[in-house]
């Protein structure tokens, strides 16, 4: 079975919404407000975390994760009620968002309700006791050996689409699900209107049915990159099997952080330092990608979020310090045809002789290209741009400064800085 891609993804972007720690009240009502900024910034599609009720057996902390579902039909009373959600899916689309759901459909919570009605749509031991293969304390595997279970998850899925008109899930650990499954769902869903599916997951053979998956191998060499540990020639390499999973059209999620990464493994800063903002940058420019930015880093948040507990995102009153530097890039994601519809390759490394700057050249010179140059040391660093590859006026995206194509052009760099140029004078940029 084949599956058209969906059509908005070109040049989008996602945003994940940690909904118990966007606000003080981390309820659906009080995340609305937000919603105009968000829009302003550039977002274009809202990913909210799992909004199900959370099992209390065998719950963590002391309000639980939102990945141990006690029930598929309801919205957790900790956010709000159904007419909640239905009026923030209202109001997103109002603004111009698609909206997607987390979808947990390898577990669920321990006292789910499937767990009394439909005890078989679990996997169990020879003592006939529920259990989960990961190690999750918090969690238990359903059975996809069971047809029934697997109507009752489609049907699940449908709800959130019919009643609340969804635009598409985040689906959790999808490798753990077979991947059949997930044809028989997206073969039924779709039938009720163009959905996005986001893989969490870096099998290529999901991607024959999800239109993109997840980047974790990506985040994990870039922040080795910035830990010097590895180099750009590593970059190239992961990029070109990148380009091989997606040449059907389909597209890597590209990010620094997420809700895993940051209260697990700690924050971008702490995991890139002073690259933070660089690979945050080059992953708005990367081709076959959609980047992913986690609640609050256009704040920044410099500290691990709990998981478990309620630990509010500190907004205060002013602008978000890097609200300019996602606007700015995001609006070139939307703006430019080399990121929206290519018509030719990326070319990588051919603009700057140096083995620590890492560049890449979307489009043809002079036709809108957009042109990244990316310091990968701790050194600072000046060197001269090959001008013949270059043509027209360039635009430094976020300084607004401008330089005019020659034979070359001086650069100096300081560590871990970075340069993001699109033409100007030349060819039209594309809404």
């Amino acid at each position: 079975m084949s599956f058209t891609l969906n059509p908005t993804l070109a040049g989008s972007n996602i945003y994940e919404v940690n909904i118990r720690q966007y606000t003080r009240d981390g309820t659906l009502k009080a995340f609305e407000m937000h919603l105009p900024r968000l829009r302003s910034m550039g977002i274009e599609i809202l990913w909210f975390m799992p909004l199900t009720p959370i099992s209390e057996k065998e719950r963590k902390g002391s309000l639980g994760s939102y990945y141990a579902a006690a029930d598929f039909f309801s919205i957790n009373p900790e956010f709000g009620t159904t007419d909640d959600f239905k009026h923030l899916v209202e109001q997103a689309h109002h603004h111009g968002f698609k909206v997607i759901i987390d979808w947990v459909a390898n577990h669920t919570g321990w006292d789910h309700t499937w767990t009394h009605t439909n005890p078989e749509f679990y996997r169990q031991n020879e003592a006939g006791q529920f259990y989960e293969r990961n190690g999750w304390e918090d969690v238990i595997d359903l059975n996809y050996d069971s047809g029934s279970m697997r109507i009752a998850m489609i049907n699940a899925m449908r709800y959130w689409v019919d009643q609340f008109n969804i635009d598409g899930f985040r689906c959790d650990m999808a490798m753990l699900v077979p991947l059949d499954f997930w044809m028989e769902a997206r073969g039924t869903l779709d039938q009720l209107k163009a959905l996005i599916w986001l893989a969490e997951c870096e099998d290529p053979a999901y991607l024959s049915v999800f239109d993109l998956m997840y980047g974790w191998e990506w985040m994990h060499l870039t922040a080795a990159v910035a830990r010097g540990e590895q180099h750009k020639s590593q970059l190239l390499q992961l990029l070109d099997k990148y380009h091989s999973h997606t040449a059907s059209g389909q597209k890597i999620c590209f990010f620094t952080s997420n809700h895993d990464e940051n209260s697990w493994n700690g924050t971008e800063f702490e995991r890139y330092g002073q690259a933070a903002l660089l690979f945050a940058a080059l992953n708005m420019i990367l081709p076959n990608g959609i980047p992913l930015i986690y609640s609050g880093q256009e704040l920044p948040v410099t500290h691990r979020l709990q998981f478990f507990d309620k630990d509010e995102i500190p907004w205060g009153s002013q602008d978000p310090a890097l609200d300019t530097f996602y606007t700015l890039l995001l609006n070139l994601r939307k703006s430019n045809q080399n990121i929206k519809h290519p018509v030719a390759p990326a070319t990588f490394n051919h603009l700057v002789a140096d083995d620590r700057i890492f560049s890449i050249q979307l489009g043809k010179p002079g036709v809108n290209d957009i042109i990244g140059i990316f310091n990968l040391s701790n050194q600072e660093t000046e060197f001269l741009m090959d001008g013949a590859r270059l043509s027209g006026k360039y635009r430094n995206v976020l300084t607004q400064q401008t330089f005019n194509a020659q034979k070359e052009h001086r650069v100096h760099l300081t560590p871990f800085d970075f340069r993001v140029y699109e033409n100007t004078e030349t060819g039209i940029s594309v809404s």
